[in-house]
């Protein structure tokens, strides 16, 4: 089947392919194997140091067994699906399972996720890069500058910043919005008096530079 001008139609992207048929799935186009193991000598030197006491994807799987829904353990090793799986119904990804590592990091326990991403990626954050996310930008078009629908992803903006930058982290802002936030509940009318806006300018500059020198110190 082609197009109008002769041209096969373009392959769907793997995200809206259902798990049978992604290509993390349908296996190496040579030997057709698609279940890969952790190599021992790599969980050996991340044991080690990490101690771990759960696999939430395991392998063989046990009957019944559910990572993405039972209890992990105080230090769990995670390595899962690279592509996507139907689960309850749905197909689900790595967000799924980056949802579940928070959850669980969020009781309190130790998890460590491994996921193949591209190499730039790392290399900026060895750098020292910051990274902001900028949700789903919707980019204009060099034609006529109309919005377009965004991509469906969300943008990451990593920041190399000058060493001793002038311009606050995103941690001193959220710092200095909860000093603001603080006044305006003790003081609502702040706003109205010169004497409290020169106050709450000052414990924002004084939350800035108590902020700024605890991040140099680190």
């Amino acid at each position: 089947m082609t197009d109008l001008f002769g041209a096969p139609p373009p392959e769907p992207h793997q995200s809206t392919l259902a798990p049978a048929a992604n290509k993390f799935h349908v296996g190496n186009g040579e030997d057709g194997k698609h279940y890969w193991l952790t190599p021992p000598a790599l969980y050996r030197s991340l044991d080690v140091r990490f101690n771990f006491d759960f696999d939430p994807c395991p392998c063989p799987l046990p009957e019944g067994f559910d990572g993405l829904t039972c209890e992990w353990g105080q230090s769990s090793y995670v390595n899962p699906p690279f592509g996507s799986i139907m689960h309850q119904g749905r197909k689900k990804g790595p967000t799924a399972w980056a949802r579940k590592a928070i959850a669980e990091h969020q009781k309190g326990k130790r998890v460590v996720l491994v996921y193949p991403i591209d190499k730039w990626v790392l290399m900026l954050l060895a750098a020292g890069a910051k990274v902001e996310n900028l949700g789903d930008v919707r980019w204009l078009a060099t034609e006529d500058g109309s919005e377009g629908k965004g991509t469906g992803r969300h943008i990451a903006a990593f920041i190399l910043d000058e060493p001793n930058s002038p311009f606050p982290s995103p941690v001193m802002v959220k710092e200095a919005a909860e000093v603001v936030a603080g006044v305006e509940a003790r003081f609502p009318d702040w706003r109205a008096t010169p004497v409290m806006r020169g106050f709450a300018k000052a414990c924002v500059s004084a939350a800035l530079s108590a902020s700024n020198a605890a991040q140099v110190s680190k």
